[in-house]
Order: C-alpha cells, then sequence, then structure tokens
C-alpha cells in the first residue's frame, strides 16, 4: 500500500471561493502567530514546543476578540498547519529541511489541509466543512476502486487556478520485472542520455515562452501599484508561468514513466542542483531542465513499481573515463565544450554523453552489488507526503 495524491482542477462558486480564501488567511494567520510564538518561547525560556502545546494556543485564538475571525472557518484546516508546523521543525532538527519561515500574503503558496472529518466524498461528489454546496470537481480520471480519502487538500494558483489533491491509500501493481538496466546522464543539450545512446531532447519550455514572457511582464512594470490594471497583468504574467510549469512537468511524468517501466534498475548522478544553480551562466537553463523535479519523479515512481534507483557520488568523474570495457583511460582535464572525444589508450571514439550514462551504469551496478548479486541500494524515500501520478 502507498499513499498516492490525485490532483484536479474544479471551479468554486462565489461562496464556496469567499470561504476559502478566509481559510487561507486564517491557516497563514495561525502558521504565522505559533511560529512567532514558539520563537519568543525558546528565546524567552528556553523551552521547545509540542504540537499539543499549540493547539491549546488555538482554543485560547479563537477565544479572544481580536481572533474571533478563526471561528468562521473549519477548524480543521488550522489543526493541520500546526501538525505541519511540528513537522517542519522536527525535519530540521533532523537537518532535512531549512528553518520553517514565516508565510508570505503575496509570496506563499494559498493552500489549506481538510482531514477526514472535515469533508465527505460520496457518489462522487466531494464537500468541504462549512460549505452548502459539492465541490464543482472536474474528475479527469478515476479514483481507484473503494477509495477511501484521508484527507484533502484545496490550493489556488498564482494564476487564480483551483485544485483540489485527494490523497488515497492504493495498492499498486507492479510490471513484470524487466531484465534491461539503464544509466542516466542528464544534460542541457539533451536532457537525458541513456547508456543505449539513446539522446531524449530537452523541450526548453522556458525558451519557447521566453518573448511572451517578457513582453507580458513589461507590461506588469508600466502598471500603477496596487491598481486593478497591475492585478490583471499581474494575472497574465502567472498564466504563462503556469503554462510553462504544466508543459515541464508533463513532459517529465510521460518520460519517467516510460523508464521506471522498461528497466529494473536506472543510475543516475546524485548532483546538487542548487549549488549548480549558483553558475549565472547556466541556472536559467537548469531551471528549465528541472533536474530535481525529474529525480524525484524516479525516486517515486521505481518505489512504486518495485525499480531501482542507483545514485551515483557526485564527483564521479563520469565524463573523463573511458567506458570501454578493460580500459581504465582517464582524461585529466575535459571543458565542457568538449562532445566527443577518442581515448587514447584502446582508441574507441566517445559520445561525451553516452560515455558517461554508459560509466554511470557501471558505477551504480557496481556500488549496489552484494556477495549476491542483488541490488541493495536504492534511492532514499522522500521525507514529503505522497505524490501526483
Amino acid at each position: 500500500m502507498v499513499k498516492r495524491a490525485y490532483r484536479y482542477r474544479f471551479y468554486p462558486d462565489a461562496e464556496q471561493e469567499a470561504l476559502l480564501h478566509r481559510t487561507f488567511g486564517c491557516v497563514r494567520y495561525v502558521w504565522n502567530r505559533a511560529l512567532a510564538e514558539r520563537v519568543r518561547r525558546y528565546k524567552d525560556e528556553g523551552q521547545s514546543t509540542s504540537y499539543v502545546e499549540t493547539a491549546k494556543w488555538l482554543t485560547a485564538w479563537k477565544r479572544d476578540e481580536e481572533s474571533a475571525f478563526l471561528r468562521e472557518v473549519s477548524n480543521v484546516p488550522l489543526q493541520q498547519a500546526l501538525r505541519q508546523q511540528q513537522n517542519a521543525f522536527t525535519n530540521f532538527f533532523a537537518k532535512r529541511a531549512k528553518y520553517p519561515r514565516f508565510k508570505s500574503r503575496k509570496r506563499s503558496r494559498r493552500s489549506a489541509t481538510f482531514a477526514n472529518n472535515a469533508f465527505t466524498f460520496r457518489g462522487g461528489q466531494l464537500r468541504l466543512a462549512k460549505t452548502s454546496a459539492p465541490l464543482d470537481v472536474v474528475w479527469h480520471r478515476r479514483l481507484p476502486e473503494g477509495a477511501d480519502p484521508s484527507s484533502v487538500t484545496v490550493s489556488c494558483d498564482s494564476a487564480d487556478r483551483w485544485f483540489v489533491s485527494i490523497l488515497v491509500e492504493e495498492t499498486i501493481t507492479a510490471p513484470a520485472s524487466a531484465e534491461a538496466v539503464v544509466g542516466i546522464d542528464v544534460g542541457l543539450e539533451h536532457l537525458l542520455t541513456l547508456s543505449t545512446g539513446e539522446k531524449i531532447a530537452n523541450p526548453r519550455h522556458e525558451r519557447a515562452d521566453r518573448r511572451k514572457l517578457a513582453k507580458a511582464q513589461r507590461r506588469l512594470s508600466r502598471k500603477a501599484k496596487d491598481s486593478n490594471n497591475r492585478a490583471k497583468a499581474r494575472k497574465a504574467v502567472a498564466r504563462i508561468h503556469a503554462r510553462i510549469a504544466d508543459r515541464r512537468r508533463d513532459h517529465l511524468h510521460k518520460v519517467t514513466t516510460r523508464l521506471v517501466r522498461e528497466n529494473q534498475a536506472l543510475a543516475i548522478e546524485d548532483l546538487a542542483v542548487r549549488n549548480m544553480i549558483g553558475n549565472h551562466s547556466l541556472a536559467r537553463a537548469i531551471s528549465d531542465a528541472s533536474w530535481t523535479e525529474l529525480r524525484s519523479m524516479l525516486r517515486y515512481k521505481t518505489s512504486w513499481y518495485g525499480r531501482h534507483l542507483l545514485l551515483v557520488d557526485r564527483w564521479y568523474p563520469s565524463s573523463k573515463l573511458c567506458s570501454t570495457p578493460g580500459c581504465s583511460h582517464m582524461n585529466q582535464r575535459m571543458s565542457l565544450s568538449v562532445r566527443s572525444w577518442t581515448c587514447p589508450m584502446c582508441g574507441t571514439a566517445h559520445d561525451r554523453d553516452v560515455n558517461a550514462a554508459r560509466n554511470m551504469l557501471a558505477a551504480g551496478l557496481a556500488e549496489s552489488e552484494n556477495a549476491c548479486g542483488g541490488l541493495v541500494r536504492p534511492a532514499p524515500e522522500s521525507s514529503g507526503g505522497g505524490a501526483t501520478r
């Protein structure tokens, strides 16, 4: 059994939209006030805070006249915000995440999570607490047979599109065991190069819409602050960004699903993408390729389908090392402009990316084989919740 989130778009009526916007505001208020109190308490009293204590604070805040507006929305999303904050601190102390930050009205994601005691799902209709009508959800694909949602997360993106993410427990039938194994080299000219010699093109979605995006941003910069025209121009920019992100995500899903279904093991370099973005010459192209999201998809999909994701150390000289069996020649230096080279020891002509992918596969398999020859080093599990698709 795995937890899997199914994401759908929906169209709220005026009453639902107003209630959900109030809920988002209350969730942000509770998060920020609890975080501020946690920080003050630790600095002044030297005491840590548990979720139970923050839940008691929430009860007191709802009784206070200044924050009585918290009673206008469902209590469950507010409690869920405190639970998420507790998890954020747990991940911080375990060195899996940065210190929790305050939520901004303009920049933070607008979302609220409803546990199963704050919504009903019957007959294909989803109704949230304190709403009089079910949500108008576009069910573009079916939930698993007999699905019993454990939570529902409602969100509104910067382009004012509404989404509902339904978390269910599902038994995923793994495809037949595959004999193939593949090494993967990520790049910018080609998104992926496989050890089989196949090269998967990089669609460069951001570059395709760059001119349109620049034009929309120039229009936005000319609008008066806090005006209705500026709000409209901001939404136009957000829609272009959303189109880019949607196309990129769809392409990555298709590529990763195919690779995971066709191969029993996949070896990929454990890149520090955040550090690489510090290179201002390549930052935009690397962000557009979205290597981090690619690896995240490979991680949870290999877990779903009983495959193995083998991570190769980022300092492994995959491009400089000759991949020919029995040859151990390694170039001392090789600039990014060198796309092909010939090994001076064995005379093999190498395509730089294919050679790197083959070395990645060899290194991944070498690290993963135990005494019986089994694969034993899958990628670590994510600390987050369910994944989509």
